[in-house]
């Protein structure tokens, strides 16, 4: 496929991308790619810095659209699916990429048994309820229209690896790969696919240095970019990856190969 069609591969289309708040971040790179190839993008965060995402993306205001929302209230869920389908009168693709920690609200890694039922319930709420309302927010406009693409933005940590502190987060991540497989089987037969890719080590603003430490340690020898990541998406939100559904692709520069990760 040439760059001409690639940049006209969603031409037409209206996408919602959530968890779009940090410039340096997955979400605002997956954002810049859906525009890039020709959607309308209806974007979202926690806070007001999604308006500055938005107006980096289309100073004009014509083809994004920024949303300050809470996502684990299911009424919010609704009122971004009936701000989308008033701006471009249709919803094409759904970008499940809110999670993992909130602006202002900081979630300490900690053990299984340091956990309080607070904290397991936060975590859960930000990463797997997240994308459960906002999917099925979407699916009967989707299933309406006889088409769909839903792409979760799930992770390794869980569903392949873990790490110390990450049993909340992780199981959260297996649980949307739980839901992606189901919601796959339920959906196929009215032209929705639902697939997730799983990011290893990515070099966001948000990066720790013992994070930073461990990406130069895959097999390609450095973290990946949000854009990498984005890739992945922009392809299976498309109407090439037809074929495709209920699947995880795997973005990690070959790291989860490796069975020895020592320098």
């Amino acid at each position: 496929m040439n760059k001409s069609a690639m940049e006209n591969l969603l031409q037409g289309q209206t996408a919602i991308v959530t968890g779009a708040g940090s410039p340096a971040g997955i979400g605002f790179a997956i954002a810049r790619g859906l525009l890039s190839s020709g959607a309308q993008v209806v974007i979202t965060s926690t806070t007001e810095r999604i308006y500055e995402r938005a107006r980096e993306l289309d100073a004009s205001g014509k083809n994004v659209i920024g949303i300050v929302a809470d996502l684990t209230e299911e009424s919010a869920a609704r009122r971004i699916v009936d701000v989308a389908i008033e701006r471009g009168g249709r919803i094409d693709v759904l970008v499940n990429n809110a999670g993992m920690a909130q602006t202002g609200q900081s979630l300490e890694g900690k053990t299984l048994q340091e956990s309080s039922y607070a904290d397991w319930q936060r975590q859960i709420e930000i990463t797997l309820h997240t994308a459960f309302l906002m999917t099925r927010a979407v699916l009967p406009l989707m299933t309406q229209r006889k088409y769909g693409r839903i792409v979760n933005v799930s992770s390794v940590t869980g569903p392949l690896v873990s790490n110390r502190g990450s049993a909340a987060y992780g199981a959260a991540k297996a649980a949307m790969d739980g839901m992606m497989r189901a919601v796959a089987l339920e959906t196929a037969l009215d032209g929705i696919t639902i697939n997730g890719v799983a990011p290893g080590w990515i070099a966001t603003a948000s990066s720790t240095e013992a994070e930073r430490i461990a990406g130069l340690h895959t097999p390609a020898g450095r973290a990946g970019t949000p854009e990498e990541v984005a890739a992945a998406v922009c392809f299976l939100a498309s109407k090439a990856a037809s074929y495709i559904t209920g699947q995880c692709l795997v973005v990690d520069g070959g790291n989860i190969l490796q069975e020895n990760k020592s320098a």
